[in-house]
């Protein structure tokens, strides 16, 4: 493979106490109570209107754009401080990179926190491309952010292999004509991302270099 994209949340780090803190932050700014946190983090990797009637009810969906206000505003706040890179991730990007592959992002969280991420770690530089959800129409699982990033690669779809945790990730890479790769470390169990015939399931990302 000559390029390897990356989902973010939940593959490459763990931002579930950010995103609990800040799915709180919105359920109280449309006037609702707290919710669950374990309902809250199967929610990851969702769009936030799509998280939001998850957790409190689909009639709550056309309260998604004050409820997104008040999460960016608790966003700008916590998400960078509570937010922690999996242990194995440097050491694994700096073996791909070692080798010639070329790394990039698409995720349905916005771009800006996880350059920031990154740039806190030394890492912003190791990726040619960040797709966040922000510089997307369509997003997960709509193909639109991967054929973004291969564009930006001048890569064709036979050329790369897609990262992530999630169902809603392997139908992504699917749609795009791109080969899938699961990892273990979110919240979905590995029959449910085997459906979508990945070229391995892996326990965390340290075992990437001698997989793919």
């Amino acid at each position: 493979m000559r390029a390897i994209l990356f989902d973010f949340d939940y593959t490459l780090a763990d931002s579930s106490q950010g995103i609990t803190t800040c799915f709180q932050a919105g359920l109280k700014g449309i006037g609702l109570p707290p919710a669950d946190p374990r309902a809250i983090r199967r929610t990851i990797g969702k769009t936030l209107p799509d998280s939001l009637a998850e957790v409190a009810g689909e009639n709550y969906r056309d309260q998604a754009y004050e409820f997104r206000r008040h999460w960016r505003a608790m966003s700008n706040r916590v998400m960078v401080a509570q937010t922690k890179l999996f242990e194995p991730v440097p050491a694994t990007l700096g073996r791909l990179r070692d080798r010639g592959s070329r790394l990039a992002i698409v995720s349905t969280k916005w771009r800006r926190p996880i350059e920031d991420v990154l740039a806190l770690h030394g890492l912003r530089d190791h990726f040619e491309q960040i797709i966040g959800g922000d510089d997307v129409e369509s997003h997960k699982p709509h193909p639109e952010g991967l054929e973004a990033a291969l564009a930006g690669m001048q890569l064709s779809p036979e050329d790369a292999v897609y990262v992530g945790d999630s169902a809603v990730d392997g139908e992504t890479a699917s749609r795009a004509g791109v080969s899938f790769v699961a990892v273990l470390t979110g919240a979905t169990p590995r029959e449910e991302l085997e459906v979508f015939q990945p070229l391995a399931v892996l326990r965390d990302l340290s075992q990437l270099p001698e997989r793919i």
